[in-house]
């Protein structure tokens, strides 16, 4: 089923899947194991000071290098000095967001690196063919953490992406299990990337209370805030209500980065603070209800998904009453 799949090639994975590198939560030891598992794995950055970075590669690596990549943020500061560090480690594989995919993209071309860069419209898209990438990741507005402004679904958003560029596309946002995947292949996308269903998985950074804590929960406890300066997407705790507030008295922007802090999400996802953490998730989150590991997700993913498409593709000699 797969076996043509040409951005599994580029990227030596034995399925198209991506697991999405979340700030706090993929570590060294989550991207070893997906890598492991036969799909990318990818290590946040985002959160990761130079010596952290180095620490949690090497980690990834001794579990398994087969695919690895590291999502580097461009608005960081530190974003050019991650860039070199992880490929002076041996990553070849570099994920960009958060930034012109103009700004790294040649320089790493140059290096002979795989650039993917995310996006959430057709439109930059296309920008981001034209600045040279290897591939698109494009988010649709039911994903967690930072979000387009436009509220594109995923199934508006990728067969708009899929029509406009050349390139592989891979969506994200609202995938988590067999039936979602197999509707992000559907749609056009070259591979699905998932982040939800991983932040639920045992080899996550995420905080075990967290973890608990979004089993528990109903479908409508996620909002996209803060759309005017930094669009995220939270759970609604006591965090979440301050920052509707904020927005709601027409806080200006400086109040709002400045009741944002820092820290927040180390706070929250990876310390465990339910109430004063920033909680980024997708809204896929109240659809799943089990922490297995990444194999043992995996594995379920991609048996049930041959299962469906097997039902959805007889053979010729069978038939159907």
């Amino acid at each position: 089923m797969f076996g043509d799949n040409k951005l599994c090639k580029m990227l030596n994975i034995k399925y198209p899947i991506i697991q999405a590198g979340m700030v706090w939560v993929s570590g060294g030891k989550l991207a070893g194991a997906a890598s492991k598992a036969g799909i990318l794995g990818v290590i946040g950055a985002g959160s990761m000071k130079l010596d952290v970075l180095e620490e949690q590669i090497k980690k990834a690596q001794k579990i398994d290098s087969t695919a690895l990549a590291v999502n580097i943020p461009l608005l960081y500061k530190l974003s050019k000095e991650q860039i070199d560090l992880a490929y002076e480690l041996g990553i070849r594989i570099f994920i960009t967001s958060a930034g012109s995919p103009k700004l790294y993209t040649k320089y790493l071309k140059d290096k002979n690196c795989i650039v993917i860069h995310v996006t959430s419209s057709a439109k930059l898209a296309k920008k981001c063919e034209d600045a040279g990438v290897d591939a698109v990741i494009v988010e649709g507005f039911e994903a967690g953490g930072h979000n387009g402004r436009d509220e594109l679904t995923s199934l508006v958003l990728v067969p708009q992406c899929v029509d406009t560029v050349s390139i592989p596309v891979i969506c994200a946002g609202g995938f988590y299990d067999a039936r979602t995947f197999l509707a992000g292949l559907a749609l056009g996308a070259s591979a699905v990337q998932m982040g939800t269903r991983f932040l639920l998985s045992q080899e996550s950074r995420a905080h075990e209370k967290y973890k608990s804590l979004l089993l528990n929960e109903p479908e409508t406890s996620t909002e996209l805030v803060m759309k005017s300066t930094v669009p995220v997407r939270l759970f609604k705790n006591k965090f979440y209500q301050e920052i509707k507030e904020l927005e709601n008295t027409c806080a200006p922007t400086e109040k709002l980065i400045e009741h944002l802090g820092k820290g927040r999400a180390k706070e929250g996802m990876h310390l465990g603070d339910l109430d004063n953490g920033e909680l980024e998730i997708g809204q896929v989150y109240s659809s799943i209800s089990d922490i297995p590991s990444v194999e043992a997700i995996v594995q379920n993913i991609v048996n049930q998904a041959l299962s469906l498409y097997q039902d959805l593709n007889p053979t010729p000699n069978e038939s159907h009453t």
